[in-house]
């Protein structure tokens, strides 16, 4: 094999991120890798990149072996990796940005001719478009033109032997990833050797030879021929063992609370939804589906396209995340650092964000008052009071996280509709199960609706009353707790033919037509 790996491990903080991986890629072949969130493909890949030393294992690429490799050595070999956010600079031209950092000079002048008729040949050559204007500017390309320009970034540089894309159709359309797959066709069949990453299980079976999945950093199914292969196989290869939970009543009908009607906005829509008193709903989709996108439209950071949002029966139009706030809709957001979490205010400070105006009397602070609101939150969230002064930088992720949903389920405003993306991301296991049991506890006591995104068909059986599967923007299926299973969500999210809400009569393998 062109590429190999043997007996890859690496533990970070005392957990298996991989556990003894063998992994191939054959020259002039797209090797799928999948498994779900943790599984250690980010891990895998970033060994192969440099960003991350092995704790063991070899690397062999095309007959140089490595026990580990730096980014420097990464490049040297061949490895060029495109990840899921774009390294591209909008305000730069085509030519620009594909000589980003090795620009093309002689006697300390970048040679701008030279550079764009290379770019214009390594488009036209490797990706087999002439389309694409070396004089244009990036930001005004669409999306999947400017996928395009990633690989010849990544291909600009001489001796590139691995392609690793992590993802590349996420934020695409399918005629736009129809695109990406016809130009990765092309350099298959130059010999590029290619690794190819992705949540969409149809898209495997569309380009992929062979497929490999990992599983809590083990090899679940390892280099199998596509050919030999059908939907159910990948998916049971997914999942795996299933987790056992505790049995869960279903919740009855109960007045709506939050209730979207023909919404629509960036990447999604129109959608149609309720959430009820009490009630836990959880939207399941790859990255690109518009989950995240919705959640962020119903608490203002976006402006809707067209569409009601309606709480307790009341319209609302926030159009920013303070007008959501003043209506009783809470978001806990993916990125907990940057969105969400103040690291160099104290625990205290984080929780008491959206409650010191309404605790103010008359412009000044109620200590007393403020005091009590932390204390009901952390108790709450079982918050470890001794850190109530610790910076937020300081605290570990799960400690983060009880913190920021301890600020909505406590707040001196009340909040009728608390909303999470991915609510456990970066979360330990312990500390999943102890939000998993707050939120619902929390959502049945004070008759809150609560709605969150997860790309974790783990976490959406446990934590959810009902999913709803989102696809490219739209709802395709939606699941009572009755039929909510790890397989249904897997392929009503990753497969076409979705049938709707009533059933799964309408599945169909890839490569079948309907009648």
């Amino acid at each position: 094999m062109a590429v190999s790996i043997r007996g890859l491990s690496k533990v970070f903080g005392g957990s298996p991120a991989l556990s003894g991986v063998d992994f191939e890629v054959g020259a002039g072949e797209v090797h799928a890798l999948l498994g779900p969130n943790g599984a250690g493909k980010s891990t895998l890949i970033r060994c192969l990149s440099g960003a991350v030393q092995p704790d063991a294992g070899t690397i062999v690429i095309e007959d140089e072996v490595y026990t580990e490799l730096s980014p420097k050595q990464a490049i040297e070999a061949g490895v060029a990796v495109i990840y899921q956010n774009t390294s591209l600079i909008p305000s730069l031209t085509v030519t620009e940005n594909v000589f980003l950092g090795e620009e093309l000079t002689r006697w300390g002048f970048v040679r701008r001719g030279t550079q764009r008729k290379e770019a214009a040949a390594l488009l036209h050559t490797l990706l087999g478009s002439a389309e694409i204007d070396p004089d244009g500017q990036v930001g005004s390309l669409p999306l999947a033109t400017r996928q395009l320009v990633e690989v010849a970034k990544a291909l600009s540089r001489a001796n590139v032997k691995l392609l690793i894309l992590d993802e590349p159709t996420a934020a695409l359309t399918e005629s736009e990833a129809h695109i990406i797959f016809d130009r990765l066709r092309r350099l298959r069949s130059q010999g590029l050797h290619i690794i190819y990453i992705t949540h969409r299980l149809q898209e495997v079976f569309e380009i992929a030879d062979r497929v490999t999945v990992l599983r809590d950093g083990k090899v679940a199914l390892a280099g199998q021929s596509v050919a030999n292969l059908d939907a159910t196989a990948v998916v049971t290869a997914i999942a795996g063992a299933r987790v056992v939970h505790p049995p869960r009543d279903e919740v009855g009908a109960s007045r709506p609370v939050l209730t979207l009607s023909g919404l629509s906005g960036t990447r999604f829509g129109p959608v149609d939804l309720e959430v009820g008193a009490g009630e836990v709903v959880g939207l399941f989709g790859a990255l690109g589906s518009g989950r995240s996108e919705l959640l962020e439209t119903i608490f203002g950071a976006r402006a809707p396209d067209a569409g009601r949002i309606l709480v307790n029966g009341h319209a609302i139009d926030p159009r920013k995340p303070a007008g959501a706030i003043a209506e009783g809709i809470a978001l806990v957001p993916a990125d907990r650092l940057r969105q969400a979490l103040l690291g160099e205010l104290d625990a205290t400070d984080n929780v008491l964000l959206p409650s010191y105006l309404k605790l103010a009397l008359f412009g000044f602070r109620r200590l007393a008052a403020e005091r009590r609101v932390f204390a009901s939150a952390a108790a709450e969230t079982s918050f470890p009071t001794a850190l109530a002064h610790r910076r937020g930088r300081q605290l570990s992720g799960g400690t983060q996280q009880k913190l920021i949903v301890g600020r909505w389920l406590r707040s001196a405003r009340p909040i009728h509709v608390l909303m999470m993306d991915e609510p456990t991301q970066g979360v330990d296991v312990g500390t999943r199960s102890e939000l998993y049991k707050i939120i619902l506890e929390s959502a049945r006591r004070d008759g809150r609706a609560v709605l969150f995104a997860s790309s974790d068909h783990e976490e959406v059986v446990a934590l959810a009353d009902r999913a709803v599967v989102m696809k490219a923007g739209r709802v395709v299926t939606e699941f009572q707790r009755s039929r909510l299973t790890e397989d249904n969500l897997i392929q009503a999210a990753h497969l076409d033919g979705a049938e709707g809400p009533a059933g799964n009569a309408g599945w169909r393998q890839p490569g079948a037509r309907h009648a």
